[in-house]
């Protein structure tokens, strides 16, 4: 396998080839780790416009304990966290390798709408797609999807900053 896949651009029915981002390389990308990292990979990476993150919901994740017991739902605020990291990895690949482990901060979110829950065994597709970005401020939307089926929605703005000295 080449590290490629084939996407659709749905407005022109062009097939352009995204990049497949494993853990590894997420990881470099973005300072998230266990247990807030939500996502596992990104798959369909097109440098300055879109990017899908894949996320294996598991019933080992540590918020099942909490939420809820004995009805396990992925929280909502997680499906929007792991939209916004599918936006940072977007991000990063597209300013390049400089800015590898720099922050993105949420500035905003509009419109976000819950479907249906995400439970453990589902695997999350997030589809983020680049609005637009002015400097360092940047706009997305996504769709969080379960075997094709939306179950999650919102468009959010972020700021890609360098990360403060401990």
């Amino acid at each position: 396998m080449d590290g490629t896949a084939e996407i659709q651009d749905e407005p022109t029915g062009d097939t352009e080839r995204g990049e497949t981002i494993d853990i590894a390389r997420v990881m470099h990308a973005i300072p998230h780790r266990y247990p807030f990292l939500m996502i596992d990979r990104v798959i369909n990476l097109v440098r300055n416009r879109s990017a899908v993150g894949v996320k294996n919901v598991s019933i080992n994740e540590s918020f099942f304990q909490g939420h809820f017991p004995g009805h396990p739902v992925m929280p909502g605020v997680l499906i929007i966290e792991a939209m916004a990291q599918t936006a940072a990895v977007l991000v990063v690949e597209t300013l390049g390798p400089d800015s590898a482990g720099r922050v993105v901060y949420f500035m905003s979110v509009e419109g976000a709408k819950f479907r249906r829950p995400v439970l453990p065994g589902d695997q999350l597709h997030i589809h983020c797609t680049k609005v637009r970005s002015r400097g360092n401020v940047w706009k997305f939307t996504a769709v969080a999807m379960v075997d094709g089926v939306s179950v999650a929605e919102a468009t959010y703005a972020a700021m890609i900053m360098e990360r403060a000295s401990p």
